[in-house]
């Protein structure tokens, strides 16, 4: 798959092939699901907790003689039945995570970019590089380019400094390294910006031997 390589001016400079390996397989919902869930499940914080009986402050004296008041005998003022007593059955803390093996991620996340690349979401830059920090001049820039949102994925410790504090403060952009790359900001941004150099890296990253069941 061939595509081309622009500038932060929009303006061509050059072509790559992409890895039809990576970039060209058909969409497959189930497995995009399971990591999205997958995400999802490890990001819980999984720290909702309610006293049982034995965590409630108070007495185990008998609220109450055992007879002659009328009332169901009680051992204590704990039991659920009691106001200010023990939750009955309530949450306790959990790890809400589980385990996907790394062929199922870097299918998952294949799919995904497969599925921007024939959208034409996904765009080519040949570097991340600015002179100026100043946000108006990198929004002077991106308006250039029709977007809702955008991720831009630059190389491992290859974001220009400038870059970062200038897309800082302009809404529905981030930034990721490429190393971070998952289904959930693939999916979630509109538009997805990545540098010359991350494209290599992600290509030899991702690249196994891949069943031609699963190509366009």
């Amino acid at each position: 798959m061939k595509k081309t390589i622009l500038n932060l001016k929009n303006k061509s400079v050059g072509d790559i092939d992409l890895d039809n390996t990576i970039f060209g397989i058909k969409k497959l919902p189930d497995i995009i699901h399971q990591y999205i869930r997958y995400q999802n499940a490890k990001s819980r914080q999984g720290s909702h907790k309610t006293k049982s009986r034995s965590e409630v402050s108070g007495r185990s004296k008998k609220p109450f003689s055992q007879k002659g008041t009328g009332n169901a005998r009680q051992g204590s003022n704990k039991p659920p039945n009691f106001r200010g007593g023990a939750v009955s059955m309530g949450p306790v803390n959990r790890d809400y995570s589980f385990s996907l093996n790394k062929k199922e991620k870097k299918l998952a996340i294949k799919s995904a970019l497969s599925v921007k690349a024939t959208q034409d979401k996904i765009v080519i830059i040949d570097t991340f590089e600015i002179k100026s920090f100043k946000t108006k001049d990198l929004f002077s820039d991106l308006k250039n380019f029709d977007y809702k949102s955008a991720l831009f994925i630059y190389s491992e410790k290859d974001l220009n400094n400038n870059f970062k504090l200038a897309s800082s403060n302009i809404p529905k952009i981030s930034t990721l390294n490429q190393k971070g790359i998952n289904v959930k900001d693939l999916i979630t941004f509109d538009k997805i910006f990545i540098d010359q150099k991350s494209i290599n890296e992600i290509t030899e990253r991702l690249s196994w031997k891949i069943s031609k069941k699963i190509f366009l």
